[in-house]
């Protein structure tokens, strides 16, 4: 079914718009070295690149928030990613395209990512789509990131748009939630990094797709 009077298409940043997961499990596995660790495989990695330094240390080193040296690694992982940010991250095959027919539609489009600022900007920057983008939202933005509704509403307000005139695009069951709770239509991004655990037909989006330019189909003229 199509979504009338939709007036930008707000993206996901990991795993939707940019494939980041090759960079971040560069990161992951140069800490695994410094810590005597073997690195993990790209597959293994992959399924949790959505969920940030959280879910990737939780897999590299079976480390939680709670643990008393979490803070320090996840620091650790951080600046490592920093110094490697965009060594093989490139927006998905499809993305570009997608992006191009926005445009020439006349439709806004942005990021609305719980990735912090000092990741997001530099990348969006390094792969030219940071001056394209209606706004960028981060996950430092406002003071609660996804799935919290309030870096959906800010990304509308930039887009001079309602929320129910965006659309949504993630591949993480928090991106559809957010996206819910501030009543803007969102699509499941299939091509992301989902796993088998995943259940996306039951975090209630408008659809799911599985090619960047799928999203013109539920787009009326």
């Amino acid at each position: 079914m199509k979504l009338e009077n939709i007036r930008a298409v707000l993206f996901d940043l990991d795993g939707t718009l940019v494939d980041t997961a090759p960079d971040l499990g560069h990161a992951l596995n140069l800490q695994r070295t410094r810590h005597g660790l073997p690195p993990l495989a790209d597959e293994i990695i992959r399924p949790q690149a959505s969920h940030g330094a959280r879910g990737l240390l939780g897999l590299g080193f079976d480390l939680h928030p709670d643990d008393p040296h979490f803070a320090s690694m996840r620091e650790e992982f951080l600046q490592l990613y920093a110094d490697n940010i965009c060594r093989h991250s490139r927006p998905f095959p499809g993305i570009l395209e997608l992006l191009e027919a926005l445009e020439q539609r006349g439709l806004a489009w942005g990021v609305v990512t719980n990735k912090p600022a000092r990741f997001t900007e530099p990348l969006m920057s390094i792969l030219d789509l940071a001056e394209r983008a209606a706004c960028i939202v981060s996950g430092d933005t406002c003071p609660q990131p996804k799935p919290h509704p309030a870096p959906m509403l800010a990304a509308a307000e930039l887009c001079n748009a309602l929320p129910a005139q965006c659309l949504y695009l993630g591949d993480a069951q928090r991106d559809i939630q957010a996206a819910t709770a501030a009543a803007m239509p969102a699509l499941v991004a299939a091509w992301g990094y989902l796993d088998a655990a995943d259940q996306p037909h039951t975090w209630g989006a408008h659809a799911e797709i599985h090619r960047p330019l799928d999203t013109l189909d539920y787009l009326a003229p």
